[in-house]
């Protein structure tokens, strides 16, 4: 188990630290600083985060409702493994409420149509030389492409659920941006998309964003794979 540990700070308030701690385990978990397996107590925790147990208490259970930690009440809490077979699970969920969105909005009027696709337009339909490069900033717009996408159907249920389970599966798509080629494909990929459902050909605008959805997930499989494998070899020698 690798973790970051804060710099030190003043007396904060405890709902305060509560949050911090909760968000510093779960960067180390998306960043594989915890890796998949490894097991705590939450006195290490709360000695690295300079804490008391209450506040690092409260953050773990969150985490443990979220579905990212396991608790073991003789001895200590686990990052849950990796279950692949749930984030299939999870990315057919958000196949289904994509492609029901997409239909909905090409069967709406052109005067009818969501302002928030044209600042969709206006972020990914760009000249190359306008395009970001930062993969976590582009990880960050691609979500919010798929979720303002629900959002613009207009069920809001619809868009509550695709957003858990966009969370829910973060940990990994975030990966695909690692790579650049992938970068500049996201681009091309979401324009062809968005192209589609402003010219209400619905079939091809479907099939488009399906096939975008696959093969984004076929690639963050492999990426994952290798680095879990990467992680865990550098963690060897500290174990040794």
């Amino acid at each position: 188990m690798q973790l970051v540990s804060p710099a030190k700070r003043g007396k904060e308030r405890p709902e305060n630290l509560a949050e911090r701690i909760y968000l510093q385990l779960k960067d180390d978990i998306f960043e594989f600083r915890l890796l998949p397996g490894d097991r705590f107590s939450e006195g290490e925790i709360a000695e690295r985060m300079a804490a008391s147990r209450t506040p690092v208490r409260q953050a773990l259970y969150r985490l443990e409702r979220e579905g990212y930690l396991e608790v073991y009440f003789r001895s200590g809490w686990q990052v849950k493994p990796f279950d692949f077979a749930h984030f299939e699970e999870l990315y057919e969920v958000r196949i289904v409420l994509e492609l029901e969105a997409v239909k909905r909005l090409c069967e709406r009027p052109n005067e009818e149509l969501p302002d928030a696709l044209e600042q969709l337009r206006r972020t990914w339909m760009v000249q190359p030389e306008q395009r970001l490069q930062d993969g976590r900033e582009v990880s960050r717009l691609d979500e919010r492409f798929h979720c303002q996408l629900v959002e613009a159907a207009g069920n809001r249920e619809m868009a509550r659920l695709h957003a858990e389970v966009s969370e829910k599966i973060r940990i990994i798509r975030r990966l695909d941006f690692t790579q650049e080629p992938r970068v500049e494909l996201t681009y091309e990929e979401h324009a062809r998309i968005l192209g589609a459902i402003l010219s209400r050909r619905c079939e091809e605008a479907q099939l488009l964003l399906k096939t975008h959805i696959e093969v984004s997930k076929a690639e963050v499989r492999k990426i994952t794979l290798h680095m879990l494998h990467s992680a865990r070899q550098r963690a060897l020698p500290a174990q040794g």
